[in-house]
């Protein structure tokens, strides 16, 4: 069959209206607005409020500024952390102004206090009013062991000593978790530790160990102590005597962990609590009420801020051990050990309850900060 015959200007025609319509289609396209990322959209410009239960200086005040030195990189728009400090009420007054009083919007996080899901548990803190299964948890910044040690001085150098002798432990709250494991010690092994309570901080109870008050302490965060200045630099720092956890702190595989030394299966069961209690040990969270996409994108910026070399040198200059938890498990951790069978939270009541304390000279009543 005969094909038509087409011109060479009808086809410079069809050429060139071809390419004006693929000028067009390109400019039609170009002139379409970009696909707006709502996350951006709304942090960007905004202040992320980062509420600390404590005073300038301390650890839970040193690990939230480290967060929001670098949270911020990874939360899409880059909003500017501030922190804002509310001690007192050993935690109260700052989780409630969070889950209660602050805006429910994703622009306000804080670290909640280490014990709250404990207290919850066992229903020790009538105050503590708020269902912690109910808040948006965004993730643990570090799972540490805590460590009883004593100076290096101190006859009291093992466990065993101290369940032959007297020895006199610096705590800070009556309800502190560092002073319910030293009770825990006393009736679940045997030991005769005396507790010297009502200590402002982790730095005023170091100096109460260098003034010779107290011989030992337990403490979450033994990258921080400073070593005596009296201290003999050929012998080990101090004498660690125990630690509690859900692992043994690296470096530090000879110090028994209390779920090996629990003398039978309810003892085991009671450590068990504690050592999951323990490893709750910087939970970072927020309200109840936040949109849920703004939770899933401030989780996932801890997990990348967690994992950023820069933070992770600074925490190593600094003596902070970080061992991150996401903001999913810590979730079911909380809801785990809230909803614990009756029997052992009775076992685990029993077990803490302080009977050798005094409280250490000049402190302020319970609860003051």
């Amino acid at each position: 069959m005969t094909q038509p015959c087409v011109s060479v200007d009808a086809a410079r025609i069809v050429r060139r209206g071809a390419c004006v319509g693929l000028a067009a289609a390109a400019l039609l396209a170009g002139s379409r607005p970009a696909v707006s990322d709502p996350i951006e959209d709304f942090y960007r410009g905004k202040r992320l409020s980062l509420v600390i239960r404590a005073t300038p200086g301390g650890n839970y005040d040193s690990y939230s500024r480290l967060l929001g030195r670098y949270i911020t990189r990874y939360l899409p728009g880059n909003p500017v952390a501030v922190p804002v400090n509310m001690p007192a009420g050993g935690g109260l007054v700052a989780f409630n102004h969070v889950m209660t009083i602050a805006p429910k919007d994703g622009t306000v996080i804080t670290m909640i206090t280490e014990t709250f899901p404990m207290d919850q548990a066992l229903g020790l803190n009538k105050s503590l009013t708020i269902d912690l299964r109910t808040m948006n948890c965004i993730g643990n910044m570090s799972d540490s062991s805590q460590m009883l040690l004593t100076r290096q001085d101190s006859p009291t150098k093992t466990l065993a000593d101290a369940k032959r002798r007297e020895t006199v432990i610096g705590a800070t709250g009556i309800g502190s978790s560092s002073t319910q494991l030293v009770a825990l010690y006393n009736n679940m092994l045997g030991t005769r530790f005396k507790i010297v309570y009502g200590y402002p901080s982790g730095p005023e109870i170091s100096l109460a160990m260098e003034r010779g008050e107290i011989e030992g302490r337990s403490t979450g965060t033994i990258g921080s102590l400073v070593l005596p200045a009296n201290a003999d630099p050929s012998l080990p720092p101090f004498n660690y005597l125990i630690q509690a956890g859900m692992r043994k702190m690296q470096g530090y595989e000879a110090v028994p962990l209390l779920r090996e030394v629990a003398p039978d299966s309810d003892s085991r069961a009671v450590a068990d609590f504690i050592s999951e209690a323990i490893a709750v040990a910087r939970p970072v969270c927020m309200a109840p009420g936040v949109p849920a996409e703004r939770v899933a994108a401030m989780r996932r910026a801890f997990d990348k801020a967690l994992a950023d070399p820069d933070l992770l040198a600074e925490a190593e200059r600094n003596g902070m051990e970080i061992a991150p938890m996401t903001g999913e498990a810590l979730q079911a951790v909380i809801k785990k050990m809230i909803e614990t069978p009756p029997a052992i939270l009775d076992k685990v009541r029993l077990a803490i309850q302080v009977t050798a304390a005094e409280r250490a000279p000049g402190a302020k009543k319970e609860g003051a900060e």
